[in-house]
């Protein structure tokens, strides 16, 4: 257009300049010769022409600038239909990237929990003492994709490096049929595959030490019969009463120390679930059990009480030269376990109790140099009975508890209020106290163990929303001790321990 215009521009300010000037001449117009009058003509209508073209071709770029800005309304239009289409979300349950439908997700979630522990009559030989610290800080990384196939991984920054808590997928065929692998709970504790933020204790109960906690493998699962019967049977490396693979101390390997593997298997039904008028409708039940061969490298647990004190440990060789009355025991044989579970919940009111048996064969560490040594079967029993109530009327579930309306302090809203209670025991096989044979010394110190805990619990929750949530938390335990025992070397046994934990929980 512009081309144009400039190629043409000065016939145009001529003509132009010639029509200005035809007015004054019309009159010698009438009297010119006819060739001339026609030659006038003629310039009129090229004159007439090339205007018409000109203001043709301005209205076709004014419209190609209308095109122009429709065309970039269009894009705009289409982008903000895309972040629709990609929908973001950030909620109680985190940060969430999904489709339009559904079927893709995208969601991170976070759990912080810092605690307070204070222990009366406090005294320095303990292993733990007053202390505040940081339980658990996780980052939550989950997902969807296509509605079926599903991952969960979830790194650890609480403790002294940074470890992988879970890290699993898992293929949904359908409610009833699904395949998880990766790094996930065993299916047997039911406190122990209750979420970490919404147990009703701070720590969880003696009986929850005697079963598997995360272990690498992989299981089937899924609901049958309308959701009223949940069912679970896995391959795993295999783990110490209570822990994590990895060392004993809680670190994460990614291999098995031995080819032996460990099965576990777990039913638990819910009757009344889809009968809402019925007062059973909150009432499950059922059993798992785990069973599998261990080998000394796998490691053998201790056992802590409710304020994280250890009362109970093998034998470990000290940095003096292996004899019988210095080595590590270790476990070495066929470790079988065994869990009845059931839990109740009617409106605000929620009681859950479990029993849990281990067995677990024990030898002194002399693979070479004491060939043959001998091996004791160590039978140990746990269970544990927890009622909570929530005063302020919401409903009390497994999953834990959504208060009616949020703390605020200029509306007077005080979130949900819960009380705990919880009785609690473990007893250890007299057999760890003994000689295992053959000169050996005993596979655990009687002067530095106790044979039996017995614990009674009390705590209050507050659930300021459903994110944030304090607690309070009164733990009081017994020790026993077997025949004989002198407990010189360790405070912890020669009183009850009775300590007072806080927490200030954030779960999105």
């Amino acid at each position: 257009m512009k081309p144009f215009l400039r190629s043409h521009l000065p016939g145009l300010v001529a003509a132009v300049a010639l029509l200005v000037s035809l007015p004054a001449a019309s009159l010698a117009a009438e009297s010119v010769a006819p060739s001339e009058a026609d030659e006038l003509r003629a310039l009129r209508e090229q004159i007439r022409l090339l205007d018409e073209k000109v203001r043709s071709l301005e209205a076709k770029q004014a419209q190609h600038a209308d095109s122009a800005a429709i065309e970039k309304k269009l894009l705009v239009i289409e982008r903000r239909q895309e972040i629709s289409d990609e929908r973001l979300a950030v909620t109680d349950k985190g940060i969430t990237l999904s489709s339009a439908d559904g079927a893709n997700f995208l969601r991170l979630r976070g759990l912080v929990q810092a605690d307070a522990r204070a222990f009366f009559n406090d005294d320095p030989a303990l292993t733990n003492n007053s202390t505040f610290l940081l339980r658990r800080a996780r980052l939550i990384f989950e997902g969807t994709f296509n509605k079926n196939t599903s991952f969960l991984v979830t790194p650890e920054f609480a403790g002294s490096a940074p470890t992988i808590v879970d890290a699993y997928a898992n293929f949904a065929l359908s409610p009833s049929f699904q395949v998880r692998a990766g790094r996930f709970k065993e299916p047997v504790g039911l406190e122990q595959l209750q979420s970490d933020s919404a147990a009703l204790f701070i720590e969880r109960s003696l009986a929850s030490q005697l079963v598997p906690n995360r272990d690498l493998g992989v299981q089937l699962g899924g609901d049958l019969l309308n959701g009223t019967l949940a069912y679970a049977a896995g391959i795993f490396d295999g783990v110490p009463d209570g822990s994590n693979n990895g060392a004993v101390t809680g670190t994460t390997v990614n291999a098995d120390s031995d080819k032996d593997k460990d099965l576990a298997v777990r039913l638990f039904a819910l009757p009344f679930k889809n009968d809402v008028a019925s007062p059973l409708r909150g009432l499950g039940f059922g059993l798992a059990a785990s069973t599998g061969r261990e080998k000394p490298a796998s490691g053998l647990a201790a056992y802590r009480t409710a304020g994280q004190q250890t009362f109970f440990s093998f034998r470990t060789q000290s940095a003096a030269a292996a004899s019988k009355t210095n080595y590590t025991a270790v476990p070495d044989g066929t470790t079988w376990r065994l869990s009845p579970q059931a839990y109740y919940y009617y409106g605000p009111f929620g009681i859950l109790g479990e029993y849990a048996v281990s067995t677990v064969n024990v030898r002194p560490n002399f693979p070479t140099t004491f060939v043959g040594s001998p091996k004791v079967e160590l039978k140990n029993t746990a269970w544990q009975l927890a009622v909570g109530y929530v005063l302020t009327g919401e409903d009390a579930t497994y999953t834990g508890v959504v208060p009616k309306a949020d703390f605020d302090w200029a509306s007077g809203s005080w979130g949900a209020w819960e009380i705990v209670a919880r009785y609690e025991s473990l007893d250890l096989d007299d057999k760890a106290f003994g000689s295992p044979g053959a000169g050996y010394a005993s596979l655990a110190d009687k002067n530095n163990n106790a044979s039996k805990v017995s614990g009674f619990d009390l705590g209050l929750n507050w659930f300021l929303s459903k994110t944030v949530r304090a607690s309070l938390n009164y733990y009081h335990s017994n020790f026993g001790l077997t025949a004989g025992a002198v407990p010189t070397t360790r405070a912890l046994l020669n009183n009850d321990e009775s300590a007072l934990v806080t927490r200030l929980q954030i779960a999105f």
